[in-house]
């Protein structure tokens, strides 16, 4: 595959067994499904939905993710389609877009995953495992897709057709993407890769590597502040090496140095500049950690895990502050609803 982000486009195709690759569950393998991804209804406190990406397809709560039920039954595909990541329009009040990443393609449902169109990507086909909408998708219609083989593509027309956007990403195994809250303004992104860490200050026309030590990859979430100052915070989460951050828009990097971060860091998010504290909130595949001080001091969600459970994946639909719900994706296909700073079920 090239880095030429003028590659051809894809274009989009109503989805059938044909269309996208699905993998079968064997029945040996059912009660292991896995949560790969999480995303909430920004309304949902009003609203109450949201959806999760799992190994055997994409599901749709509208109770708060009490309940859950099948979000492909439009499709009738007859057998489990993985599906690594989801992602909700920022406008999804008034869109009611729903984006899902899988095996080849990029899924798009423009009512409330009551139908879907796919747009497939180049073969051979690759996992599609982020797709991350613009803050201002209402009104420029852009939403990126991360890929473990062929890197990052873009589409400028709300998902309909993509193109590759590789030019400097020099590791193609893309694990996570993240976009600036101002990528309106600055076009800031960030993808974390097997080997380390990107940014782009062009809508990821041009990436340029960070420098990290080879190290502290492979890097498998980030997470990226308002800018304050002309600067920016910028958290990431890695394999092996805990938690990082910069705090210079990604010039220069520091580890944070606390025996509550966990090793393996595989969710990070930060509280949006409309909440009353800035925090910071840290998963591991067995803790979450809260920082209401930037990481000074660190304190754990109570839990309850059982024994041979991993958490996967995060959300925080309520926001970051006391007492706020979450959404916690587990490696045996549950999703877990602890609150912050509150016993669960308290």
């Amino acid at each position: 595959m090239t880095n030429d982000p003028s590659r051809d486009t894809v274009s989009p195709d109503t989805v059938s067994t044909d269309t996208v690759s699905t993998d079968t569950v064997s029945t040996d393998t059912v009660s292991t499904d896995i949560v790969y991804g999480l995303d909430a209804s920004p309304s949902f406190q009003e609203d109450a939905r949201c959806f999760a990406a799992k190994r055997s397809g994409l599901y749709r709560s509208e109770d708060g993710g009490t309940s859950w039920e099948d979000a492909y039954e439009s499709l009738d595909l007859g057998q489990p389609l993985a599906t690594a990541a989801v992602s909700i329009s920022p406008a999804f009040g008034r869109d009611q877009t729903v984006f899902a990443g899988v095996h080849g393609a990029v899924l798009r449902s423009t009512d409330g995953t009551q139908t879907w169109a796919a747009a497939r990507l180049p073969s051979p086909p690759p996992f599609v495992i982020s797709v991350v909408p613009s803050p201002d998708f209402e009104r420029d219609g852009v939403v990126l897709a991360a890929t473990m083989e062929d890197g990052v593509f873009r589409s400028a027309d709300r998902g309909s057709h993509w193109s590759a956007w590789n030019f400097g990403l020099l590791d193609l195994n893309v694990l996570c993407l993240v976009a600036s809250p101002d990528y309106a303004r600055d076009e800031t992104l960030f993808a974390g890769t097997e080997s380390g860490i990107f940014k782009s200050t062009n809508g990821g026309r041009a990436w340029r590597e960070a420098n990290l030590p080879p190290e502290w990859g492979p890097v498998l979430t980030l997470a990226v502040s308002a800018k304050s100052d002309d600067t920016r915070t910028v958290y990431a989460g890695t394999e092996s090496f805990g938690l990082i951050r910069s705090l210079d828009s990604g010039a220069t990097w520091e580890q944070i140095q606390d025996p509550r971060v966990p090793e393996t860091v595989n969710g990070v998010l930060l509280s949006d500049r409309s909440e009353r504290r800035p925090v910071v909130l840290v998963m591991g595949p067995e803790s979450v950690i809260f920082s209401g001080d930037r990481g000074h001091t660190w304190c754990p969600v109570d839990l309850k895990l059982k024994e041979g459970i991993h958490l996967t994946t995060v959300a925080a639909p309520d926001g970051l502050q006391d007492g706020a719900l979450l959404l916690l994706g587990t490696d045996a296909g549950t999703v877990l609803r602890p609150r912050i700073g509150v016993t669960p079920g308290a």
